[in-house]
């Protein structure tokens, strides 16, 4: 395709490894949630409408959104050669015109408008009333865009269109074809499944109330099954919410909707999926534990709405999540929970929701407030301290607890309780002190239950637990 015809490309899917209008309906949901919704009720019928009442609500950043290398490359030699590149999108006229701008387009382009939807025969004949048949190439990615290439000199294919491509060359046009897609693997890596040993919290009531039978530790694993789905379901939507968030960060950039790897629908529906299966299980297991999932969910939901880019709530709210995690394994083993057990684990939560702000304001780059957050690096101390009243607070609890009626009946042998406060004040310090040094993790859970010198420290301080209870020599005869 060496004439001097303009190089038109679509927008979602093509020139784009991500789609504009899902895009600004998650950016909306951020920025301002009931607007956003009210909008897509209203003109739910009205694409055109609906996506220019979705530039009004929220601002989105054009320049960060993922590119297909291939098709921009081809761009950027096309107009090296002296030829023009048109962008051609069903998207909305205002994104379209700023994409156009951030690479250096033409200042031309095809687009919706609020009342027609420039998309199939409408963008076709769009395109033939401004070039004349045949007087432009055109690069596409969906079945719909047949009607555009019909009237094409050039067709660029994106993605697997075999039959069409067939057709076309057939019919004498000149057909390019180019790679597009995604991996499960990538949709597997947007569930985070490593973030699913943080549900082992669920354990802690089975482990606090010494009830090891088989029933209740399968009900546990359900437990935890359904709570790995809730958690996944709510991570997606965290990472369609931070979209330009991540794509500003130096890690989470990588993330695989932020850098367009898999498409924004795909995650949509994955996530609906798992909420239902953590739905599903949580009925199965009783009212109780499935009224724990939804005010999880819920809470988790809220959090990623609103709740993390405000100071210290953010950090209470993670301390809450964990909580229920371990309210949960009580509701799905029947093990209670005492009230020592969840004031105890609260301040631990609240320094380890510290420890994760201390690691990221660690490794930032600058003083900035991190992005979607409250926080900057001069925050630290203050972190620092709260972290520290956190882990006081629980070991005061902790030996509060050792002379209460429930630990006189569970531990005997009360002296080895005190001892234990020793490796868990060692674990609490060396969890702060490396959040503090950015030597951890970004969730300082997943990074306590994969540290295997943190592991020992806990292994010394459940040992002497279950030592001071009896349990060795119950087990074992010493």
């Amino acid at each position: 395709m060496t004439d001097n015809k303009p190089l038109v490309l679509d927008v979602d899917g093509t020139l784009l490894s991500t789609d504009m209008l899902y895009e600004n309906f998650w950016a909306g949901l951020g920025q301002n949630p009931v607007a956003t919704l009210k909008a897509t009720f209203k003109h739910l019928r009205n694409p055109a409408a609906l996506k220019q009442e979705l530039v009004n609500v929220a601002e989105v950043r054009t320049d960060l959104m993922p590119v297909n290398t291939e098709i921009k490359a081809l761009a950027d030699e096309t107009i090296a050669s002296g030829r023009e590149v048109v962008l051609a999108s069903a998207s909305d006229r205002v994104l379209v015109a700023r994409l156009a701008q951030d690479h250096g387009f033409s200042k031309t382009v095809f687009a919706s408008d609020g009342s027609v939807n420039l998309k199939g025969a409408t963008k076709a004949e769009a395109l033939v009333q401004a070039y004349g048949e045949g007087g432009f190439h055109y690069a596409g990615d969906a079945a719909v865009d047949r009607a555009i290439w019909d009237h094409a000199d050039g067709a660029l294919i994106v993605g697997k269109h075999t039959s069409i491509a067939r057709d076309l060359a057939a019919a004498g046009k000149q057909v390019a074809q180019y790679p597009a897609g995604w991996k499960m693997r990538d949709l597997l890596r947007a569930l985070r499944p490593h973030q699913w040993i943080k549900n082992s919290l669920l354990v802690l009531p089975v482990i606090a109330g010494h009830d090891f039978t088989l029933n209740t530790l399968l009900m546990v694993l359900l437990g935890m099954a359904a709570f790995s789905a809730a958690a996944s379901a709510i991570y997606i939507v965290n990472d369609l919410l931070d979209l330009e968030a991540d794509r500003l960060h130096p890690k989470k950039c990588a993330r695989p909707f932020a850098s367009g790897k898999v498409p924004i629908p795909i995650g949509m529906i994955t996530s609906l999926g798992l909420g239902a299966v953590a739905l599903g299980i949580g009925a199965y297991l009783g009212t109780t534990f499935l009224m724990v999932v939804i005010l999880y969910m819920a809470l988790s939901l809220a959090y990623s709405l609103r709740l993390k880019r405000m100071r210290w709530v953010d950090i209470a709210t993670l301390a809450s999540l964990y909580t229920l995690r371990v309210v949960a394994g009580a509701a799905a083993s029947g093990v209670v929970a005492s009230g020592f057990m969840l004031i105890f684990i609260f301040p631990v939560f609240i320094a380890l929701g510290c420890v994760k702000r201390l690691t990221e304001l660690t490794l930032a780059t600058s003083d900035e407030r991190l992005p979607g957050r409250g926080y900057g690096r001069p925050d630290r101390d203050d972190l620092l301290n709260v972290a520290g009243l956190g882990a006081v607070g629980a070991l005061l609890v902790f030996f509060l607890y050792s002379f209460s009626e429930q630990a006189t009946a569970l531990y005997p042998t009360r002296w080895l309780l005190w001892v234990a406060m020793i490796p868990l004040a060692w674990w609490l310090i060396r969890m702060i002190r490396l959040g503090y040094m950015g030597k951890q993790d970004y969730d300082p859970i997943v990074f306590a239950l994969t540290d295997k010198r943190g592991i020992g420290i806990l292994m010394i301080l459940l040992s002497l637990m279950f030592y001071s209870a009896g349990l060795w020599h119950q087990w074992f005869g010493f």
